[in-house]
Parts: structure tokens; C-alpha cells; sequence
């Protein structure tokens, strides 16, 4: 199992309870499943917030007082438009004995030679959807940018991921990429209408 966590059900489930709730620190949530009915819930805001920021995409070992235990995937995060603080949350209840469809983060290692030699890092992808068993998902997928060089990049099918963990993010989609260092791309076309006029000169003088 993946992280643990605790709840409690929910007697009310309406809009002034949840509000309620959040004036004393907690969320309320949902808990999703195919083959059981759903199940409102709530959080302790202060246990909730760090899980989300160190395992958003990992298998929750969700301990919901006078339920049990129940693996979840956190399915959905609401957050207050201006604050950004956590409002609700809804889970899903997984199967562990069956594959999952789950969001995995992209974690970048090293330092790129062509970041060393001027050029700017551009991450394109920084999370791949990937389906596996709930005890093969990943924390995440480390891509080595070591080698990458300016104008270069890395595919979703440079990235070796173990056999029994699936990418369904298309291969052909760029992770990371080098780009020109600003300076060198306005200096390029600057030159370009200078290059024209010069041609322009010539030609005319051939006349």
C-alpha cells in the first residue's frame, strides 16, 4: 500500500455543513466506487495538504473510522479560486487485484550540457498517464537530462519504465527539450532582413 490517511463519514452532507467544516480545518470529500455505493467523507486539512504536495498520484491507504480501510486514488482536487486552500476532494476506490489508469509526475535529474552552454530548459510533459497494477504505480518517472544538448529533446519513448507499468501518453509527445538561448534566436532574425536587402542590392545591381 501506498500512504495513509484518515477519515470520518459525513452525518450531513450539505452545503452549509461543508462550510462548517472548512471554518474548523477539515475537507469534505467523496469516495467513488463501481461496485459499492459512494461515500461522503472528511479530512483533516493539516494531514490532507502534505500528502497532496509529496504523493498527489499515489495508492491512499484510506482509513475511514467505523468503515475500514479502503485503497483510493485521488480522483479529484477543489480549490478556492482566489486562496488556492483545498475545498473538496473526491476518491476512487480501487481493486488492488486490477489494473489501474492513474496520473504519474515527471521528475527531472541532472543538469542538461545545453542548459551548461546557454541554452533553456523547457519541460513540454510533466506527468504521464500510465495503467498497471495499484502496487506497480510509480511515485514517479525520472528522466536523466544529462546528455541533452541545445535543439535536442526526449520523447515519451526515450523513457524506460518498468515492463509491467504501461504509458497510454502518446510516444511521440516531447518530455523535455533545450531550447536556443534567446539572445542567439533574436540575433538569427535580426540578421534575416539584412541578409534580404542584401540580396535585393545584388540583384539589382546585375540589372
Amino acid at each position: 500500500m501506498g500512504v495513509a490517511l484518515k477519515g470520518n463519514t459525513r452525518t450531513n452532507a450539505t452545503k452549509s455543513e461543508a462550510k462548517q467544516l472548512r471554518r474548523q480545518g477539515k475537507v469534505p470529500g467523496v469516495v467513488y466506487g463501481k461496485t459499492t455505493d459512494s461515500l461522503t467523507v472528511v479530512l483533516e486539512r493539516k494531514e490532507l495538504v502534505p500528502l497532496l504536495r509529496s504523493h498527489p498520484n499515489a495508492v491512499i491507504d484510506l482509513n475511514i473510522e467505523g468503515v475500514g480501510k479502503r485503497p483510493v486514488l485521488i480522483s479529484g482536487v477543489q480549490r478556492d479560486s482566489l486562496s488556492q486552500d483545498v475545498i473538496h476532494i473526491d476518491f476512487h476506490q480501487i481493486n488492488m487485484n486490477e489494473p489501474v489508469k492513474a496520473t504519474v509526475a515527471v521528475e527531472i535529474v541532472g543538469e542538461a550540457a545545453g542548459v551548461k552552454e546557454g541554452g533553456i530548459l523547457q519541460v513540454e510533459t510533466a506527468q504521464l498517464d500510465v495503467r498497471c497494477l495499484p502496487d506497480d504505480l510509480p511515485d514517479s518517472v525520472q528522466v536523466d537530462i544529462s546528455n541533452l544538448g541545445i535543439g535536442e529533446n526526449i520523447l515519451v519513448s526515450d523513457l524506460k519504465l518498468p515492463e509491467n507499468v504501461e504509458v497510454k501518453t502518446e510516444a511521440e509527445d516531447v518530455v523535455v527539450t533545450v531550447l536556443q538561448p534567446q539572445k542567439e534566436v533574436e540575433e538569427t532574425t535580426a540578421d534575416e532582413p539584412a541578409a534580404e536587402a542584401e540580396a535585393e542590392e545584388t540583384a539589382e545591381s546585375k540589372e
